[in-house]
C-alpha cells in the first residue's frame, strides 16, 4: 500500500494567505504614499527650475504682476522658434515684491550697506527668493 504524503489542509492554506494579505496591505499603503511623495518632489522641481526663468536682473521691476516666462526673457533674447516662444508664454507667475530691507553696519564698525529684496512667485507651488545687493564698496 502507497503511503501518503502528508499535505496542507484547505483551512490551513486559507489562514496562510489571511496572514500574507494582512502583510501586504501596509507595504501597499507606505508604497502608495511614497509615490505621492514623488510625485508632488518632482512637480516642485520642475516649478523652481521654471522660476529660475523669472530670476532676471529686471524681475524687481514687476510687484503685483503677472508675467509670462516669455515677457521677461524678451529684453535679454531672440527667441526665434515659435514652439519655444509658446512654452515660455504658458509658463507665468505672479510676483510680489515687499518692500526692501536695508541692513546699515555700525558707524563704528563700517563697511557696506546691504539691501534684501524678497521675491515671492505664485502659482501652483509658491516660492520665494531673495535679491542681495551690497552698496558702498
Amino acid at each position: 500500500m502507497k503511503q501518503l504524503r502528508p499535505a496542507f489542509t484547505i483551512i490551513e492554506i486559507l489562514i496562510s494567505v489571511i496572514i500574507l494579505s494582512l502583510a501586504i496591505v501596509p507595504v501597499l499603503k507606505v508604497h502608495t504614499s511614497n509615490h505621492e511623495q514623488i510625485v508632488y518632489l518632482s512637480e516642485r522641481n520642475k516649478r523652481s527650475l521654471q522660476d529660475s526663468l523669472f530670476l532676471s536682473s529686471n524681475i524687481l521691476n514687476y510687484h503685483q504682476d503677472n508675467k509670462t516666462a516669455y515677457e521677461i526673457l524678451e529684453i535679454f533674447f531672440k527667441v526665434k522658434e515659435q514652439e519655444s516662444r509658446e512654452i515660455l508664454k504658458k509658463t507665468s507667475r505672479d510676483v510680489f515684491i515687499p518692500e526692501e530691507i536695508r541692513i546699515i553696519p555700525l558707524e563704528e564698525q563700517g563697511g557696506p550697506t546691504a539691501i534684501v529684496n524678497e521675491i515671492m512667485l505664485k502659482d501652483k507651488h509658491s516660492s520665494i527668493y531673495h535679491h542681495f545687493k551690497l552698496e558702498g564698496l
